[in-house]
C-alpha cells in the first residue's frame, strides 16, 4: 500500500474515488437559489447519511486499504463531521476506528460518532493539546493507519467527487459547467478536491474571520498559521490551526483567492438557506453562501455554492433562526 506522504492527488483520482462514491451513495441535490436575480446552484452535502460532505474522503481512504491495514484499524482526528465519516465507512467496512475529538465539539457530533461505533478518545482544545500529536502517540501504540481529515491524498480525491457530481448535474440542467465554486474551508480538503476534479472553474474558499490561514497562505505565497490569538468561532468544522503543503500545492495553483465571513453573516446564510431551501445548516457548512450573500464573491449562472455539512445542536439552530442580526 502507498503511503500517503510518497502519492499526490490526480484529476484521474478523483474520478476514480467518484465512482466509488457512487456506487455506495446516491447524489446530493443541486438546488437553485436566486440571489437578487442570478439563480446560483448550491450542493445540499449537509443531506448525506452522516450530514457532511466528509462521508466522501472517509470511503475512499477506507476502501482502498489492504486487508492487513484493516485488521489494524484506524484513527483519525476530527471535531466531528470527518470523524462521523470514519466512523461510518469503517462500520461499513468492518474495521475498528478510533477518533481523538475535541471535549467542546458539538454534542451532536459527539453522540453521533459514538452512535456509529467508533471509539472517541477526548482532548482539551483550550487547553492547547496538540490533536496530531495525540493521534501520532496512539497510532504508534496500536498500529493503527492515520486518516487525516484534510492531508491525504485520497482523503482529498474523496472529496472531489463533490466536485464531478457538481459538473455532471450542473451540465444535464444548464447546458455548461461550473465556472466558479465557493467553498467552506478548514484545512482544504474539499477546496483542493474540487479544484482537481473542476480545474477550469475558480475555486474560492471560505473561512471564518480569525480563523483565516488559508485565505492569508494564498495572499502570501507560502503557508501560513492560524494567529494565536484566533477568536472563538461556531464555525468548528472549519478551526484547522494550518493546511498542510499536499493540499496548498493544489490551491496556490486554482484558487486565485480566499475570504473570510463574520459570525453575523454565517447566521444569515444559515437563516437563508432554511427559509428558502428547507436545509439546516451547521455554521462552517454555510461559509461559503456567507460570502456569497454578504456580496464578497461575484456570482453567475454557472457559480455553485457547497453547503458543506448540517450537524449542528438543535438548541444553537434555534437560536440562530431567532436572532434578529
Amino acid at each position: 500500500m502507498t503511503e500517503p506522504h510518497l502519492r499526490h492527488p490526480t484529476h484521474e483520482g478523483v474520478e476514480l474515488a467518484a465512482r466509488k462514491v457512487a456506487e455506495i451513495l446516491p447524489e446530493t441535490p443541486l438546488l437553485p437559489l436566486d440571489i437578487e436575480g442570478t439563480t446560483i446552484w448550491c450542493k445540499a452535502e449537509c443531506l448525506q447519511p452522516i450530514g457532511a460532505f466528509k462521508i466522501r474522503g472517509a470511503w475512499n481512504r477506507l476502501t482502498d486499504l489492504d486487508a492487513e491495514a484493516r485488521t489494524r484499524g484506524v484513527l483519525a482526528v476530527s471535531s466531528g463531521n470527518h470523524a462521523q465519516g470514519i466512523a461510518w465507512a469503517a462500520r461499513k467496512l468492518g474495521i475498528a476506528a478510533t477518533i481523538v475529538m475535541p471535549t467542546d465539539a458539538p454534542a451532536v457530533k459527539l453522540a453521533n460518532t459514538r452512535a456509529l461505533g467508533a471509539e472517541v478518545v477526548l482532548y482539551d482544545r483550550p487547553g492547547g493539546v496538540n490533536r496530531d500529536e495525540v493521534a501520532r502517540k496512539l497510532c504508534a501504540e496500536r498500529g493503527a493507519t492515520l486518516v487525516h481529515p484534510f492531508g491525504d491524498p485520497w482523503v482529498i480525491e474523496g472529496q472531489g467527487s463533490v466536485g464531478i457530481e457538481i459538473a455532471a448535474q450542473m451540465g444535464h440542467m444548464t447546458g455548461l459547467g461550473p465556472d466558479r465554486i465557493v467553498t467552506p474551508c478548514g484545512g482544504g480538503g474539499l477546496a483542493a478536491g474540487l479544484a482537481l476534479a473542476c480545474p477550469d472553474a475558480a475555486i474560492v474558499p471560505v473561512e471564518p474571520e480569525g480563523w483565516d490561514d488559508v485565505c492569508r497562505s494564498l495572499a502570501a505565497g507560502k503557508i501560513l498559521p492560524v494567529g494565536p490569538d484566533a477568536p472563538p468561532t461556531a464555525c468548528d468544522a472549519l478551526q484547522t490551526p494550518a493546511t498542510h503543503p499536499i493540499n496548498f500545492a493544489v490551491l496556490s495553483l486554482h484558487c486565485p483567492f480566499g475570504l473570510t465571513v463574520t459570525p453575523a453573516e454565517v447566521r444569515r446564510a444559515q437563516r437563508l438557506a432554511f427559509e428558502k431551501l428547507r436545509l439546516v445548516v451547521e455554521p462552517g457548512g454555510a461559509a461559503a453562501l456567507a460570502a456569497v450573500l454578504a456580496g464578497k464573491v461575484e456570482v453567475g449562472p454557472q457559480t455553485a455554492v457547497v453547503l458543506s455539512g448540517g450537524n449542528t445542536d438543535t438548541q444553537a439552530f434555534a437560536k440562530v433562526l431567532t436572532s434578529n442580526d
